[in-house]
């Protein structure tokens, strides 16, 4: 199915919940339902009708249990219509920076509480897991957080106090963040170890934490330290460059961020980063694709599973 040009030719398109519905079968399915219990794919399952219409629901053929296609999603158990759902998700992705939860509530006339809820299952189930580099892979991390006001007892730099730590590479085009207890080696190196090919260039500042990347790597230091930022050609600007647009986007547009939602947080930007190249339309079917991660509303009041330590 072709990806829609304008938020406008989808809201013409998808206007009732019966064409939302289809359009997300043909996202998730293909053409041929995938029942969510026991796997059966097949053209061929029942479709059952109330007072003679079809409304999405289906039984297995195999299982003979019945699902639609909400069942397994960010869908399912949502009160609100599939059409509601589109137009947020839409509006959401093609903002450059995101939308705030009160903007939100306006355009789609929900609560401010809805609209919020709404966009954390959202990016819940924006892809960033996916890279994997085995080229010339730029690593780094930085400090996410506000400056405390109180009698000058700001915190600036590395300090944890209100700052939350964040890893991340960039390689061909693609990045790949997540938020890090910590910045120490026995944190990072893992990281880079499980994403990065061994026997690839990789590019970091003058961090101690990276001093052993040299045994499985070929390991550039740029000593950002010593006013150096560019060594025989190698730099490390473009992942400085995505932390930029990470800090732009939370300051411009949610103001603050928590440290217990960083993670999601980080999860929308990595999405936009790697899908900047795309159409919108493009973009909201390959989002569809892939809505596979439920979130309940007690998961938002739940601790972090670490807390985060000083260097």
């Amino acid at each position: 199915m072709n990806p829609f040009n304008s938020l406008l030719q989808m809201m013409k398109t998808l206007h009732t919940e019966d064409d939302c519905r289809q359009y997300l079968e043909d996202m998730r399915w293909g053409g041929e339902p995938v029942c969510p219990h026991c796997g059966s794919i097949s053209k061929y399952h029942y479709k059952l009708t109330k007072n003679g219409k079809f409304e999405g629901l289906y039984k297995c053929k195999d299982c003979r249990k019945r699902f639609a296609v909400r069942i397994g999603t960010m869908f399912e158990d949502s009160n609100l219509p599939l059409e509601k759902w589109f137009y947020a998700i839409y509006i959401f992705l093609s903002h450059k920076k995101g939308i705030s939860s009160v903007q939100l509530a306006k355009d789609i006339e929900v609560t401010q509480k809805t609209a919020w809820f709404m966009l954390q299952r959202i990016r819940k189930n924006m892809k960033d897991d996916d890279a994997n580099f085995d080229d010339m892979t730029q690593a780094d991390e930085t400090y996410v957080g506000g400056k405390s006001r109180s009698f000058g007892n700001g915190t600036q730099g590395r300090s944890l106090k209100e700052k939350t730590p964040v890893f991340g590479m960039v390689s061909g085009g693609k990045v790949y963040a997540q938020v890090v207890p910590n910045a120490k080696a026995e944190t990072l190196l893992p990281i880079i170890d499980e994403r990065v090919k061994k026997g690839s260039t990789v590019i970091t500042d003058g961090l101690s934490s990276y001093n052993k990347l040299s045994d499985n790597y070929i390991h550039k230091v740029i000593p950002h330290s010593e006013k150096i930022y560019c060594v025989d050609g190698f730099h490390t600007n473009s992942i400085e460059g995505f932390w930029s647009h990470i800090k732009r986007g939370i300051l411009g547009i949610y103001h603050m961020v928590s440290k217990k939602h960083l993670p999601k947080y980080c999860k929308e930007f990595v999405f936009r980063y790697n899908t900047r190249d795309i159409s919108d339309g493009l973009r909201f079917n390959l989002f569809l694709q892939g809505v596979t991660e439920r979130m309940y509303y007690g998961e938002l009041l739940m601790k972090p599973e670490w807390t985060w330590e000083s260097n």
